[in-house]
Order: structure tokens, then sequence, then C-alpha cells
């Protein structure tokens, strides 16, 4: 079936959301061969979120570890600033295209908020965009950037307080009002079809990395790295690749601070069960009796429970390594990559980052291995900035709060 990868995926949602489902799979399946459709997108990405991205050969860096010749997708120089732009448009225009007149939307980084809010504002549909309450305060540069596109802003108090408890809302809140909204998730996870939605919206960047390195190099990459999450930058690089066996392909986990239960947010790497949560079946960080346990990371984009069925599916074939990168190591991935390259890496961009520093120099100097920046930092000064320069991060704020309200 298609809504099935392997035992993974499904549609486990109550029986009001299900006329909501197929309408959107019917409507999908009809956009996805819809020649003016994809042209309409094909247009948006061009000439609104600045398609196709560069891939960067990075010199410096490739010479500082003295192994395999490497090159950067940078997806962090894409409008609004990650790839989450790409699934926001395509399914903001679907949305368009059913009649629809709002969209809400999850967000935990803020990355994908600040792309729905933005898709929203350029096509001229409602938006509202629910974001844990512990997201919010550590992502307060997109929780403002969301707003300035004119979409509202729920904060959600309940359990956690992140990404897992938005997704509910969100859910609770469609289930009320699908007739005029489209809830646009933003990972490659859900009720079917988003999985295989957001993988086709998400593909662009392995379609264009196919292209990109094939001219530069005049052979496909040996390895390519991302983070995962819930998994959209890693689904949409791997998916033109996933057939070509030659080409390895290395997901990046959130190790976070430490291996005990609440430390982390690894599904794959910490052999999590399988179970059902939130719409479908995958992977989730669960007890063996199916409760959900609080999770960690230093990114909010990676401390999701769960991770998509299809990329569950690709881990348990091997056809997808799955390794991970603890906090400590990320905070120095992102000052070695500002550093040799002048890239400022999204700290969930910077997982992928601090994998391949331990992976590439392993490799043979012949090989080639391109990693996904699936966003830049800017979001994160917030977290950066104390955790490596504190001392003059809490005088900034010191003498901030007494100029705005002295």
């Amino acid at each position: 079936m298609p809504e099935y990868f392997g035992r993974y995926g499904g549609q486990y949602v109550g029986e009001v959301l299900k006329p909501a489902l197929v309408d959107l799979a019917s409507a999908f399946a009809e956009c996805r061969k819809d020649k003016k459709f994809l042209a309409e997108y094909k247009d948006l990405l061009t000439h609104y979120a600045g398609r196709p991205t560069p891939l960067l050969y990075a010199e410096n860096l490739t010479r500082a570890l003295g192994s395999a010749k490497i090159y950067i997708k940078l997806e962090g120089l894409a409008n609004t600033g990650a790839h989450k732009i790409n699934n926001a448009l395509g399914q903001a225009l679907l949305a368009k295209k059913m009649g629809k007149t709002a969209v809400i939307a999850e967000t935990g980084a803020g990355q994908h908020g600040v792309a729905v809010a933005a898709a929203c504002a350029r096509l001229g549909l409602r938006c509202e965009i629910f974001m844990g309450a512990v997201d919010a305060a550590r992502q307060q540069p997109n929780v403002f950037l969301i707003k300035q596109y004119g979409a509202a802003v729920n904060i959600v108090n309940d359990g956690t307080k992140t990404l897992k408890d938005a997704v509910n809302a969100c859910l609770k809140r469609w289930s009320a009002c699908y007739a005029d909204a489209h809830y646009l998730i933003g990972s490659a996870l859900g009720p079917y079809p988003y999985p295989d939605m957001v993988k086709f919206f998400q593909g662009v960047i392995g379609r264009e990395l196919k292209q990109q390195i094939f001219q530069r190099e005049r052979r496909l990459p040996d390895v390519l790295i991302a983070c995962c999450g819930g998994g959209s930058n890693a689904i949409g690089m791997f998916a033109p690749f996933l057939k070509n066996k030659k080409t390895r392909l290395i997901a990046v986990e959130a190790g976070g601070a430490g291996n005990k239960p609440g430390q982390h947010a690894s599904r794959i790497c910490r052999n999590s069960p399988a179970g059902i949560i939130e719409g479908y079946k995958s992977r989730f960080v669960q007890t063996a009796d199916g409760q959900a346990q609080p999770t960690r990371s230093i990114s909010a984009g990676l401390d999701y429970i769960g991770i998509g069925p299809e990329l569950a599916a690709l881990a348990d074939s091997g056809r997808i390594e799955f390794t991970l990168a603890k906090d400590a190591e990320v905070l120095r991935a992102y000052r070695c990559l500002a550093r040799t390259e002048g890239l400022l890496f999204a700290l969930e961009s910077a997982h992928a980052a601090a994998a391949a520093l331990k992976i590439i120099p392993q490799l043979p100097k012949n090989k080639i291995a391109v990693i996904n920046m699936s966003g830049r930092g800017d979001k994160d000064i917030f977290i950066t900035a104390p955790a490596l320069y504190k001392k003059e991060w809490l005088e900034f704020l010191r003498q901030e709060t007494e100029r705005l309200c002295g």
C-alpha cells in the first residue's frame, strides 16, 4: 500500500480527519502531475525562494582535514534562511488550489514557521503558527519574524512545551477547521500523504545537487551527510540517490547531552521502539510500554520524539546509515565551519557538520562528500552566544535591559 513504508506510516487519526486526508491525497496526486501547477511552483522556487541554492567547494576544510573533497549544499541561502521554504511554498500553493483560505502549522526551531508565514503572505493566505513555549523562548528571533509576515503565533504550554506538543495542538485545531484550512506539516512525517508530499517538495535539494555535482566532478558523490530530526532535509537530499547504492547516505540525530532518557533525541541510534503517535507509525523516543519520553537537543529543530516513516524503514533496511552528534560536538563544528569557510550553520545543520568532521577524515582523498547546510545560524544567536561568549553576551543583555527600561 502507498500509505506505508514497510511496517511504518499509515493514517492513525480520528474519523473526523479522514475526509480531509482523502481530499488532500487526491489533490496532491493531481497537482504533482499537473504541468501548470508544477510550472507555478518552479516559478516560486526560482524567483521567490532563490533556487537553485549554491553548491560550495569547501576548499579550506578539505585542506584542513587532508582527506576527501568536501562540498556544502547551501540551503541556508534560500529565502527565509533554510530548506523549509521548499515545502512551505509547495503545500501553500496546493492549499490555494484546493480552495483553502487559511493555513495552520507547527514549528520547533521556528524555521518552518517563518517559511510558512512568508509563503502565506506571498500567496494571500491567512496563517496561524503553533509553537511550544520552550521553543519560543529560545527562538525569539524567529517568533518575531513570523509575526512580521502577518501570521498569528499561538504559544503551546502543554506537556513538554516543545514541538511534540505544538503538533498535538495543530491536529486539534485542524479537526475544527479543516473545511477552510490546510495543516502544513513541516517534516516528512505525520499521516499519509504528508511523508510523500514533503519528500516530493523537498526533493528539489537532491535533484539540484545531483546536477551540480555532476557538472563539477563529472560523477556522483560518494557520501551525503544531513541532520535528521523529523527528516525533511535528509529525505529531500537523499531521495534522488536512494537507488544508487554506491553513494553512502548518512543521517545525523541529536545526541544531546548524554545517553540517558531525557538527555537526547535519538530514535534510531538508541534503538527506540516502533509506535503510533500523532497519526502515524514510526520509531519514537518512548518507553517499552509506549509512553513518550522527554527529549533534549541544543537545537530546537531536532528534539522531536519521532522520525519520518520512510526514513525509519530505510534505517531498518540499512540503506541509510544513522549516527549522532552531541551538543558539545555541534558547537565545535559550528565554530569550525564559521572559521574555515565563513559559514554560520544553523545548530541543526551543525549536527551534520559535526558528524562530517569525524567521518570524512577516514575517507580516501579520491572520494567526494557533501554536507547539507539545511539552514543558517542567525536564528540561534540566543543559544550560541551564551554558550560561546557568555560573559560578553550577558553584559550586552544587561546594558540593553537598562537602556530599554531606563
